[in-house]
């Protein structure tokens, strides 16, 4: 190989190393406390989890009891519980990010360091073929009366600097990949901290309003059980009124589904973590507490403030909080998406959206959090898919609000990624 082909491969691997590195300083700390940091974070984490699961089992307990004031008041008050753990947590979980961060960042300055050390030798090299005469190889030297073994010594040298060459740039090539991976990982980290953060101060906003909402049921209802127990029985004859409205809306639409413009099987993505509660159709629950006997989604419980993220690209068709309107009767806050696959999610009993009318959302993005507004026993998200042709948001007839989705409802799981 000449030294031209040489120069020309390594001043473009030089290139493309410059072009994707960068250097930033953070603290002080080593690496090794910062790692000592990370793992004592990473133990407080844990501990937290274990307490807001602790609280989650007792919750759920809870939910299937019957329905009292006290077991309410109960159930606000674990919400609360769980709420102060949840902002600890995230507090943690975003100072551990930061120590990771700061951790990436010195194992990409090492890289860095030894992809700096590797142009430096493949630049000597350069150097040491400009300044031979390229016209000499080992061919002339035979021809030009050199000795047999001087001209055998050169073709050795010749190709030990081929190898130690092509190590070289094989070496080169392998740290900036290794360099693109640390810096890919250490924005990943950059985007879960601003997550972490941006759920960190929501989840304030949610426990702000938790106790407000357990301050105005105590005045309602005046701490008495009999006022409490009324007051359900109005609750239940206007939530079958809505549920049998919605059901009758949803079983005209349904007819009205073209199947063949559908999109197949992991068209979205699941938008929570959580515990699956209820399935879809005419489950037990349904059978049991609806007018409608069905179920146009499914129900994924976890705790209060756990986010919800957009199952597909799409646009935010729709933003209400029926609660204003119909305290417990519906969804509660909702957000409404339509995507570009046909498909259409609602994302219901939210207790705080992120999202606005008209906004254009990537699949994973935050869109709000769990919450048990609307028609809801506890904490949890309600979804539902839609063929995005037969939905619609329009007034509900049942003084509801004046944004009432409904559609023709698809079982969520013929389209959720397995």
């Amino acid at each position: 190989m000449d030294s031209a082909k040489y120069k020309g491969i390594a001043l473009l691997l030089i290139a493309i190393v410059m072009a994707g590195s960068f250097v930033t300083t953070y603290g002080a700390e080593t690496p090794e406390e910062l790692k000592a940091a990370i793992e004592k974070k990473r133990q407080e984490e844990q501990v937290l989890d274990t307490q807001i699961k602790a609280v989650q089992s007792v919750l759920e307990t809870t939910a299937g009891e019957k329905q009292t004031l006290q077991r309410e008041l109960n159930q606000i008050t674990g919400n609360v519980k769980q709420l102060d753990l949840g902002i600890k947590q995230s507090k943690i979980v975003a100072e551990k990010l930061t120590y990771e961060i700061k951790d990436t960042q010195y194992t990409i300055e090492e890289s860095e360091e030894r992809i700096a050390l590797r142009k430096v030798e493949i630049s000597e090299m350069l150097r040491q073929v400009q300044r031979k005469d390229t016209s000499e190889g080992p061919l002339m030297a035979i021809l030009s009366g050199k000795s047999l073994t001087d001209a055998v010594g050169e073709i050795q040298a010749l190709l030990e600097f081929q190898d130690k060459f092509a190590k070289d740039i094989r070496e080169l090539q392998d740290y900036t990949i290794e360099l693109d991976g640390h810096i890919k990982t250490a924005e990943e980290k950059k985007r879960a901290k601003e997550l972490e953060t941006e759920t960190y101060e929501s989840k304030k906003i949610i426990l702000d309003e938790t106790k407000q909402y357990q301050q105005r049921l105590l005045a309602q209802t005046k701490n008495k059980e009999q006022i409490y127990q009324s007051s359900l029985v109005e609750l239940k004859k206007k939530q079958d009124q809505i549920d049998a409205e919605i059901a009758r809306l949803e079983a005209a639409a349904r007819k009205d589904i073209n199947v063949s413009a559908l999109p197949s099987s992991g068209a979205l993505m699941m938008p929570t973590q959580g515990k699956l509660t209820q399935g879809y159709g005419s489950t037990p629950f349904a059978l049991r507490n609806y007018a409608s006997k069905r179920h146009n989604g499914i129900d994924i419980a976890a705790p209060l403030g756990t986010p919800i993220y957009a199952a597909a690209d799409g646009r935010v068709v729709g933003v209400a909080n029926q609660d204003l309107y119909c305290r417990r009767g519906a969804y509660g806050k909702f957000v409404a998406i339509t995507h570009y696959n046909g498909l259409t999610t609602l994302y219901a009993h939210l207790s705080l959206w992120k999202v606005y009318e008209g906004q254009e959302v990537k699949q994973g993005d935050l869109i709000g959090y769990m919450g048990n507004t609307g028609f809801s026993t506890g904490s949890h998200l309600h979804f539902t898919v839609y063929a995005t042709p037969t939905f619609k948001i329009a007034p509900a007839a049942l003084s509801c609000g004046p944004k009432m989705p409904f559609g023709g409802d698809l079982n969520p799981f013929d389209y959720l990624a397995k």
